[in-house]
């Protein structure tokens, strides 16, 4: 172990005491606060279990206890641990692996709180048109009233759909589901059944209906109500309308646009709206030029660029402007407003900070504009460990989750030096992890096994790394001490995938 991470002979410790979550085997654990403790083990052997099921989940318990039960409601509880007792446990943040939100209107630069700072920036400190009243923070924002373009809500895209994105083979009739943008199962046949009473034909190929029905199945707003025959054939129901039948119920039609787009719009059900999204075709819009805001906003420049341009630069180009920036305007603070100087400086600094934290995580390839669901779990865990290093917060545990996922093996030292400052701020470490590199830098060492599920359970090893080294049972082991090496096997490639030119976030023609 190297001097820095050896542990203070005073330092305090969490004390564990039967802790039976999931697999975990009545398990009894001491280890030390205001150090990087890392968890180990096989996937499955309970490390999660330990760090988030209990000690977070623990911590969390501790906490929302002290809140009203109104204010309960507005967290995403975790369960109760089942545990006997855990004894000097701080307050805990979870950085844990998930994927970024749903909503494509998250981005890097909300989850990092950058983006309000540039707001501020450009609002106070950025070049207006001559005689253009000051536009406020907010209005640089496309997820507000004020700032959003009103003709594509913010979105910078226009949805349509069309008749072959609804009808993707034309060869086929409606009864054998031409119409793939229609629904599936009972709703879908209740419409072909309605479209049978109003008198089209679901069973010649959908080329061969006269253009007008086409259009009017697809692209009508009207709704008519008209009586459904179940199971009757196109001949039956003519029939049964002309006898004036008892109908097995009313239906009501809804053209195949509508459908897809109020379904897209309204529905509660994330697999609906992948499934509709898949018939509409999306466009940059051409009021806003796709860049989301009104014509106000867009007006006002800063290094030349508006605000949406200044979001397409990556993180450490964004770096290199503004620090540019800094030293140009303090130089020549004389020939301008002194106020929009002295913003510049403290808005400046404070981004250079928060930038600079994100690019020794290795993330200065991301720009603002990426939105939190094409983020690895990796990459979005950084992003909030960044965020938390700026914090400045003190005493807290911070429980991590593979941080080093996604991370490429140059980086794993910037990875390092940020989980080491925010130990020296004051603050313990619990990581769930099985880079090698991240384990041998630890202060000490849960090794939890031997196995997965029942298997595992157990608590192998407790201290600091080199006690690790005797331990027979532990798969660790064999990893960090070069035990049992000559037992690695290597499977032999059988083919090779082969992509070409492909273009995606930061890859450029690949």
């Amino acid at each position: 172990m190297s001097e820095k991470s050896t542990l203070h002979p005073d330092s305090s410790f969490v004390k564990v005491r039967g802790a039976k979550e999931n697999n975990l085997k009545n398990v009894d654990l001491v280890i030390p606060r205001d150090a990087l403790v890392v968890f180990t083990g096989v996937s499955g052997s309970g490390k999660s279990s330990l760090a988030f099921g209990t000690l977070y989940a623990e911590a969390q318990r501790r906490y929302l206890e002290s809140v009203s039960p109104y204010a309960r409601r507005l967290f995403n509880q975790m369960s109760i641990p089942q545990i006997d007792s855990i004894d000097g446990l701080p307050p805990a943040i979870a950085l844990q692996q998930q994927r970024g939100g749903t909503s494509t209107r998250s981005s890097v630069g909300s989850v990092t709180t950058i983006s309000n700072l540039i707001r501020m920036l450009y609002s106070r400190a950025g070049d207006y048109p001559a005689g253009q009243s000051i536009v406020y923070a907010e209005s640089f924002s496309p997820n507000t009233p004020e700032g959003a373009c009103p003709e594509c809500h913010g979105l910078g895209v226009v949805y349509e759909v069309t008749e072959h994105s609804m009808v993707p083979d034309d060869s086929l009739s409606i009864r054998e589901k031409a119409i793939a943008a229609w629904p599936t199962a009972w709703q879908g046949q209740n419409l072909r059944e309605i479209l049978m009473t109003l008198g089209y034909n679901v069973d010649i190929p959908w080329r061969d209906l006269p253009k007008k029905d086409r259009d009017w199945i697809l692209f009508t707003d009207e709704q008519p109500v008209v009586p459904v025959y179940s199971g009757l054939t196109m001949a039956q129901v003519q029939q049964a309308l002309a006898r004036k039948m008892e109908p097995s119920y009313m239906g009501t039609f809804t053209g195949v646009r509508r459908y897809v787009m109020q379904t897209f719009a309204n529905s509660q059900s994330q697999a609906m709206k992948k499934r509709v999204s898949k018939f509409m075709l999306s466009a940059q819009w051409p009021v806003c030029h796709g860049k989301r805001l009104r014509p106000e906003p867009l007006s006002v420049k800063f290094a030349g660029m508006d605000i949406a341009e200044f979001y397409q630069l990556n993180i450490k180009n964004l770096r290199d402007i503004i620090s540019s920036s800094l030293k140009s305007k303090s130089a020549n603070q004389n020939k301008v407003n002194p106020e929009k100087v002295l913003v510049l400086q403290r808005i400046g600094q404070d981004l250079l900070s928060r930038l600079d934290v994100l690019i020794d995580l290795g993330l200065g390839y991301l720009n603002l504009e990426r939105s939190t669901p094409t983020l690895s779990p990796g990459e979005l865990q950084r992003l909030r460990l960044g965020t938390q290093i700026h914090s400045n917060l003190f005493g807290v545990v911070y429980v991590l989750d593979e941080p080093s996922a996604g991370l490429h093996p140059a980086d794993t030292q910037s990875l390092l030096r940020a989980l080491d400052r925010l130990k020296a701020a004051g603050n313990s470490l619990f990581v769930v992890e099985h880079e090698v590199e991240i384990i041998r830098h630890a202060d000490w060492i849960v090794d939890v096994g031997p196995g997965a599920g029942e298997k595992g359970g157990e608590i192998l090893y407790s201290g600091p790394l080199p006690g690790l080294e005797k331990i027979d049972k532990s798969v660790t082991r064999r990893y960090l001490f070069n035990v049992d090496q000559n037992q690695k096997s290597e499977r032999q490639a059988k083919g090779w995938l082969r992509l070409r030119d492909v273009s995606r976030n930061n890859l450029k023609h690949v």
